[in-house]
């Protein structure tokens, strides 16, 4: 069992900068891949980024040069590093764990909102 919070959104100005956290709990969260996933009003959830067990990392094209994931093992710990935000970055952003027949777990999710 892997329980993740979230912590870190809020308002911005476009062109701001934003770092989400996400605490896990569990003591095999290094062997866990670990991504931001986001959602807004009307959308479909996607993925924003991603880094495996071994900090591989994939972003969405939307967010490439802009957002910088990564992870803290010894503090059970991963980030998502957000540069240049835009109105459209705009969404509930969500921490996601994976690992394959192990499970998958989600957070409860961080409002991000970009508006001057």
């Amino acid at each position: 069992q892997v329980q993740l919070v979230e912590s870190g959104g809020g308002l911005v100005q476009p062109g701001g900068s934003l770092r989400l956290s996400c605490a896990a709990s569990g003591s095999i969260f290094s062997s866990y891949a670990m991504g931001w996933y986001r959602q807004a009003p009307g959308k479909q959830r996607e993925l924003v980024a991603q880094i495996t067990s071994i900090r591989i990392t994939n972003y969405a094209d939307s967010v490439k040069g802009r957002f910088t994931i990564s992870r803290e093992n010894a503090k059970n710990m991963v980030y998502l590093q957000m540069n240049s935000l835009k109105p459209e970055d705009t969404a509930v952003y969500y921490c996601n764990a994976i690992r394959s027949g192990w499970g998958e777990y989600w957070g409860q999710g961080t409002q991000v909102t970009v508006s001057s």
